[in-house]
């Protein structure tokens, strides 16, 4: 018997095709494969949850305990713990830099504020969300955690609102699907200039956002560009036991374009 989101997928798909032009253009037929990409990842993170629970396979936030439904993106990538991997070298090596304070803005459902919180035990963790749903999530992923006292949770974050944080040993992770080009502004925090900032840049969503980020933090930092790469990791043997296409989707985050990031260190 199908599921209920088998059965609403396969009625959607069936609606998509039948407004197709005659042949059909290739965005139509990309946005319905997408949609049917999309249903195999949810039921391959059913499959993980039901082999392995809510938990963190690898990568650098293994053992976390995380959860069932994602409030964005693709949830099965981040248990199997392959999820923006081309991060990990990076975050590991702020984490073993003695860092006091993350700030997270765009924390969703707080992969990274918890994940990070459980790395750098001596941090505090503020993790910033417009979604109110992504909020409670945040709190409640730290408290399955146990790392409630060292995350605090907010709202909407001011683009002057690094200042607070001035002169404390900062790591700044922003992912905000366009509007980290009105979240960072040194020209407002001045103090962004001694921080360490990890950013997903979006052109698709922002034209001419990497570039306008570029620019501004290339006076005071180091950067470097950090693209997706093919992904690597220790398959659980349910997994090798799938077929190919289904290994691929896995460990599909979802983007519909490069969305580089830009890894950001103050100068000496």
């Amino acid at each position: 018997m199908a599921s209920a989101l088998t059965t609403h997928i396969a009625k959607l798909a069936q609606k998509r095709a039948s407004g197709f032009s005659d042949p059909p253009s290739i965005a139509e037929l990309n946005d319905l494969l997408r949609l049917l990409s999309r249903w195999r990842s949810h039921l391959l993170a059913n499959t993980y949850i039901a082999q392995h629970g809510a938990r963190i396979l690898g990568g650098p936030f293994a053992g976390m305990e995380y959860v069932s439904a994602a409030t964005e993106g693709a949830l099965v990538p981040r248990l199997l713990g392959t999820y923006e991997s081309e991060l990990h070298p990076h975050l590991q090596g702020f984490a073993e830099a003695g860092l006091d304070c993350v700030v997270d803005v765009g924390c969703a459902e707080g992969y990274y504020a918890v994940g990070l919180a459980r790395m750098m035990p001596g941090a505090a963790v503020y993790a910033y969300d417009i979604d109110p749903a992504a909020r409670a999530a945040c709190a409640e992923l730290a408290g399955k955690n146990g790392v409630s006292e060292r995350v605090i949770v907010g709202g909407e974050f001011a683009p002057d609102g690094f200042q607070a944080f001035a002169g404390r040993r900062v790591l700044v992770m922003v992912d905000a699907e366009g509007a980290e080009v009105d979240i960072l502004q040194p020209a407002l925090s001045p103090a962004l200039a001694g921080m360490n900032v990890v950013v997903e840049t979006h052109d698709l969503f922002r034209p001419g956002a990497y570039a306008t980020l570029v620019e501004r933090f290339a006076p005071t930092h180091d950067i470097v560009r950090v693209d997706q790469q093919p992904k690597t990791f220790d398959m659980p043997p349910w997994l090798q036991e799938l077929p190919h296409l289904d290994q691929l989707l896995a460990v599909w985050e979802w983007r519909m374009q490069p969305t580089p990031w830009l890894v950001m260190t103050p100068k000496p």
